[in-house]
C-alpha cells in the first residue's frame, strides 16, 4: 500500500480581473476519478490544504451538462460524498514529504486564487521533484508551479516538459477575457515545454518524476500512470 498526498485548493472563489469573487473550489472530476482509481488500488489518501480548511467543491463540475450525462455527475458525487479524507484534511504547513510515496494536486480555479502564491507548496513541490517520487498536476493545479520561483525568479520546473489547462480551454467556459492572467500563458513564461491535445481530450505528458494533465478528462489517465509508476 502505497501514501498519496493530495494537495487542494483552500479557495473558494477565484478573483477576476473586473475584482469580482467568482466562486469555485475543486473540480469534482479531478478528485473523484484518481481518488477512485488510488483507493480501489489499495493505497491510502490524505488531504491537504492551506491552513487545513476544508476544500470547497466547485458545484458547477457536478453540473450534468459538464460530465455527459447525470448519471457521470451522480457517481462524482457519491465518492466526494464518502471520502471522509476531504472533512479531515491537514495544514500544508504540517506536510512530511518523507510520508508518503506519490503527490497529486486535483485541479478547479480554486488553485489559480490561492496555490499560485502559497509559499508553503512551492517548497513542497521544489521538494516533491527534487524527491524523484512521483508528482502529479492537473488542470489548473500546475498555476501552484508558479509559486515555486525563487527570489530570482528561477524555478526547478523550468524546461520540464508539461501541460496544463489551455487558453482555447478558458474560453471555452467563458473566462479567457475575464481573467487576470491565463494558465498557459504563465506556463509558458515561467519557462517550461509546455505543450497541449486537442480541447476537452485526454492529453497527459510525463517528463521524469512530473507527470501533468491537460484537463478535467485527463486526470483519471494521469493517475493510471501514477498507478503503473507506484
Amino acid at each position: 500500500m502505497a501514501r498519496i498526498l493530495f494537495v487542494m485548493t483552500g479557495a473558494s472563489y477565484w478573483t477576476l480581473r473586473n475584482g469580482h469573487r467568482h466562486p469555485t473550489g475543486y473540480w469534482s472530476e479531478e478528485f473523484a476519478a484518481p481518488y477512485s482509481i488510488f483507493t480501489e488500488a489499495g493505497h491510502d489518501i490524505t488531504v491537504a490544504t492551506p491552513g487545513a480548511v476544508i476544500p470547497t467543491l466547485d458545484m458547477m463540475s457536478l453540473r450534468p451538462s459538464m460530465n455527459n450525462g447525470e448519471e457521470n455527475s451522480l457517481k462524482l458525487e457519491n465518492v466526494i460524498r464518502e471520502a471522509d479524507e476531504l472533512r479531515r484534511p491537514i495544514s500544508l504547513k504540517d506536510v512530511r514529504l518523507e510520508d508518503y510515496d506519490a503527490v497529486y494536486y486535483p485541479g478547479g480555479h480554486g488553485p489559480m486564487e490561492d496555490l499560485s502564491t502559497d509559499a508553503d507548496s512551492g517548497m513542497l513541490l521544489r521538494r516533491a521533484l527534487a524527491s524523484g517520487k512521483p508528482l502529479a498536476i492537473v488542470c489548473h493545479a500546475p498555476a501552484a508551479l508558479l509559486a515555486t520561483r525563487d527570489e530570482h525568479n528561477d524555478t526547478p520546473f523550468a524546461n520540464y516538459r508539461l501541460t496544463g489547462f489551455t487558453n482555447d480551454e478558458e474560453a471555452g467556459v467563458g473566462f479567457a477575457d475575464e481573467a487576470k492572467w491565463l494558465l498557459e500563458d504563465e506556463l509558458r513564461k515561467l519557462p517550461t515545454d509546455y505543450s497541449r491535445g486537442p480541447v476537452w481530450q485526454p492529453y497527459i505528458v510525463v517528463d521524469r518524476n512530473l507527470y501533468t494533465g491537460q484537463n478535467p478528462a485527463s486526470s483519471g489517465t494521469l493517475a493510471q500512470e501514477v498507478l503503473k509508476a507506484l
